[in-house]
């Protein structure tokens, strides 16, 4: 009798870890996907409103939602502000999901003396700007030790076509451009810190998550692309600027990854 009801004990142990899995894979699903991130809510809000969000998975306080978006198969996630947390978030989404390619989508400060606000940059590569060491005369940049050896992550040039493109037929050519992309853990307000971005490593525009979530990307060998609209020229007056026009931005950013995703095979 003891024996038996030891075997019975085995068995109803086994059954139960293999519901557990079993509910894993199907809260994850093993189809391909299209990840969608940003750092904030108003920088998603728009996709969600023309999704269909089959389920919603929270793994350590993000929330991922899982559906279709333009007929196609995608999760959509806002990961939090700055680069840990990209980084954090984008790992969890390859970790948990299996994901065919990444767009970053959202709002930053143009830098280029070309661009506008409302103007779309799409990242052709990224670099940390703040990335390097302290020493008696100040900050000195360096190429990451875990990155390329120039310090700029490129991004799938098949999906920067594809956005440029897509972002032209949405606002017009004259008022989108590729070029790099530079993230670094502040809010930048300051003209003089715009020229050196410009000087240093001939940026587009500046933001807080990019180049983190392209690092990551390149550990998992994952396609990405990153799409950014001008919510502010990072100068003395981009507090004021951003607070007036990051939803616009936000939204024009969504609408290229709408129209973008119609276009993808």
């Amino acid at each position: 009798m003891i024996k038996k009801i030891g075997l019975l004990f085995v068995f109803v142990s086994c059954l139960l870890i293999f519901q557990c899995v079993l509910a894993a894979e199907n809260v994850a699903g093993s189809e391909k996907r299209i990840g969608i991130m940003s750092a904030m809510d108003n920088e998603i809000n728009l996709l969600l409103t023309n999704a269909d969000i089959e389920y919603e998975d929270k793994v350590g306080g993000i929330t991922f939602h899982v559906g279709t978006l333009c007929g196609k198969n995608v999760v959509i996630v806002r990961s939090g502000i700055g680069k840990v947390l990209s980084a954090a978030g984008t790992a969890a989404l390859f970790n948990r999901y299996d994901i065919s390619e990444l767009i970053f989508t959202g709002v930053a400060g143009g830098v280029s003396d070309e661009t506008q606000l409302l103007d779309i940059v799409i990242a052709t590569d990224l670099v940390q700007h703040d990335y390097g060491t302290i020493d008696s005369s100040g900050h000195v940049w360096t190429p990451p030790y875990d990155g390329p050896e120039d310090g700029f992550f490129q991004c799938d040039s098949s999906l920067v076509d594809l956005a440029y493109k897509t972002a032209a037929e949405t606002i017009g050519e004259d008022h989108v451009f590729k070029g790099t992309v530079v993230s670094g853990d502040q809010f930048v307000s300051s003209s003089s810190y715009v020229k050196l971005l410009q000087e240093r490593f001939d940026a587009y525009a500046c933001e807080m998550e990019g180049a983190s979530v392209a690092a990551v990307c390149r550990q998992y060998e994952i396609p990405f692309v990153v799409i950014r609209t001008m919510s502010d020229k990072a100068d003395g007056l981009a507090v004021e600027s951003y607070e007036n026009w990051v939803e616009t931005a936000a939204d024009q950013s969504s609408s290229v990854v709408m129209k973008m995703l119609k276009e993808m095979d």
